[in-house]
């Protein structure tokens, strides 16, 4: 098999050095060839693939790396799908990077290939976060849009997310028709490159007052800004593409005292105050936190790299800074944006909100108490834009998120948007002051009404072909061995969104689940504990989410009961042989 395996491996490094591909890469596979088997391998044992999150990889050489050439196969296989996909008609796309190494490099081949196969391209004339993209696509009547982007990944990465003509990423069938193209883009050659260069028309500042007017346009509670106009707010880009929208937004909500983090306000691909551009780490947001402090501020807001996602941290009864998790963010926007709307008498019964199955139960639970219904899908904001698809017209999608720091409010954009998600939160949090409560004291209130929800995350990385193969095997045996119990407490329901199977263990009855297919396995015991295992779509890694439950009779008996939960939760990972 490993001699099968370095054959087809060492075939292809041959064909990128017989084939038209530049003479530095030609070099630099040459290198690999004769000096490093290891790398030879993990750049060339397989093609990249459009995940969850599209196309996504390591930079370097090879056809598993990200590079001018893997993205310009890529994006003349899009290009044949949508020529086939809309015949007859003048095919246009919206393109957007972010700010690390070689997006803007990466963009301009994408915008070029795009234009050379005739259609109308919308460039913009700088970095731009990943929610303007999408919200471009619908606004320009575009077929479809690429955005440059490996989200919060290391450094070493960038990627490629590809766009539909609703503004969300590809779903099913496009997304599998969409590799197939690629598939056959067996050579260099057929790509398209350097003709009408007339075709690409540059957005700049105009486009973007478009998008933060709509932006504006979410504000639920104008008043409680204007009284509150001078809360000390503290804000990190995290060296990405936030810093271009997310301080105007917020000054044009009304904001008046925002202090940005200077060292990370760079733009800065190599992200150099940072081990990870993650917000979801809390030693990403400790420079904020520091300024905060400093500045007495009441809120500290961070995004990723492409600004989809959103990190909060919010002071305690103590003064202390406290990071919230992406599911407590979620709940807390969530439970905003459905008071405004009930404060406003929009509610009609028509209203619905969306979270991903491995978000916490929480969200649901608010929303029924306003009559608002809560759909679940598969993880991947793309999936929350499909229902919104599938009901409009029909329902009012008012927010939806996942426990990834992702949220949407309103509808023109259909990806996670933390350009608005910033402006709501600081909205909210102006909101919380003027009925005498910080969002920490808020969110304890949440728990008091609703139950206390709390969640955990093990992710367990296994990198390269070995670790791809790991993470099959263990899928694979949860499926044949499922646990029986959990703490104790049988497991009575198993989800299956593989074989869109749900198995009611109590009763032996099986019910279809109507979703897409997913390889997650989720697992539900009597006393109401979530274990979801779920291999990532876009990162070498399988990841574990629990979610247990305790009730919280008042807020006094908070931090005794959240380490009965974290107690609780640590407990599975030892069961589950995770820690």
């Amino acid at each position: 098999m490993e001699n099968n395996l370095d054959t087809i491996v060492r075939a292809k490094a041959q064909q990128w050095l017989d084939g038209d591909y530049d003479a530095q890469t030609k070099e630099q596979v040459r290198q690999l060839l004769e000096n490093d088997p290891k790398e030879l391998v993990e750049s060339f044992y397989k093609d990249l693939e459009f995940g969850t999150g599209g196309l996504r990889g390591i930079m370097g050489v090879g056809c598993n790396r990200m590079n001018k050439y893997t993205v310009g196969s890529a994006t003349q296989g899009f290009a044949n799908y949508m020529i086939q996909a809309f015949p007859d008609e003048q095919i246009k796309v919206a393109i957007a990077y972010d700010s690390r190494n070689n997006s803007k490099e990466f963009a301009a081949h994408v915008a070029d290939i795009f234009a050379s196969n005739g259609f109308k391209v919308y460039l913009f004339d700088d970095l731009r976060p990943t929610p303007e993209l999408s919200f471009a696509i619908r606004e320009l009547g575009c077929h479809s849009g690429v955005m440059v982007t490996a989200s919060h990944n290391p450094k070493e990465y960038n990627g490629y997310k590809a766009y539909w003509s609703d503004g969300s990423q590809v779903t099913a069938p496009h997304d599998t028709n969409i590799i197939a193209e690629v598939g056959k883009i067996t050579d260099n050659s057929q790509v398209k490159t350097g003709l009408n260069a007339e075709n690409i028309t540059l957005l700049g500042q105009d486009f973007d007052d478009i998008y933060l007017n709509k932006v504006r346009s979410l504000s639920i509670a104008p008043d409680a800004v204007a009284a509150n106009h001078d809360m000390g707010l503290v804000y990190t880009p995290l060296h990405g593409t936030g810093v271009r929208l997310v301080p105007e937004s917020l000054k044009r909500y009304g904001f008046t005292n925002v202090s940005i983090v200077p060292e990370q306000a760079i733009v800065d691909g190599n992200f150099p105050t940072v081990a990870s551009p993650n917000p979801e780490e809390p030693s990403a947001m400790k420079m904020a936190i520091d300024l905060a402090k400093e500045k007495n501020a009441e809120l500290v807001i961070a995004t990723d790299p492409d600004a989809d996602r959103v990190a909060i941290a919010v002071r305690d009864e103590q003064g202390e800074f406290v990071l919230l998790n992406g599911n407590q963010t979620c709940a807390l926007l969530t439970s905003y944006m459905l008071t405004g709307w009930a404060e406003k008498g929009k509610l009609t019964g028509k209203e619905f909100v969306v979270k991903t199955i491995v978000t916490s139960e929480m969200i649901p639970a608010v929303a029924a108490s306003y009559g608002v219904k809560s759909y679940d899908c598969l993880t991947g904001f793309k999936y929350i834009a499909k229902i919104i698809r599938e009901k409009e017209g029909v329902e009012q999608y008012i927010g939806g998120g996942e426990e990834s720091f992702g949220f949407l409010a309103g509808d023109f954009v259909r990806d996670k948007d933390a350009v608005s998600a910033c402006s709501l939160a600081a909205e909210a949090a102006a909101w919380a002051k003027t009925k005498g409560l910080s969002l920490y004291s808020w969110l304890k209130q949440m728990y008091v009404k609703f139950g206390f929800y709390k969640e955990g995350l093990v992710n367990v990385v296994r990198k390269g072909k070995e670790g791809q193969e790991e993470i099959a095997r263990m899928m694979s045996d949860y499926r044949s061995n499922p646990p029986q119990s959990i703490l104790g407490s049988p497991v009575v329901v198993i989800k299956d969104y593989q074989s869109l199977e749900q198995t009611d263990l109590r009763t032996g009855k099986k019910s279809p689940i109507e979703m897409d297919r997913s390889n997650v396995l989720q697992f539900f015991t009597e006393e109401g504990t979530k274990v979801s295992v779920r291999p990532s779509g876009t990162e070498p890694k399988i990841k574990f989410y629990f979610g247990v439950k305790a009730p919280l009779c008042c807020a006094d008996h908070f931090g005794e009961v959240e380490a009965q939960l974290d107690a609780k939760i640590e407990n599975i990972k030892k069961e589950l042989n995770l820690l």
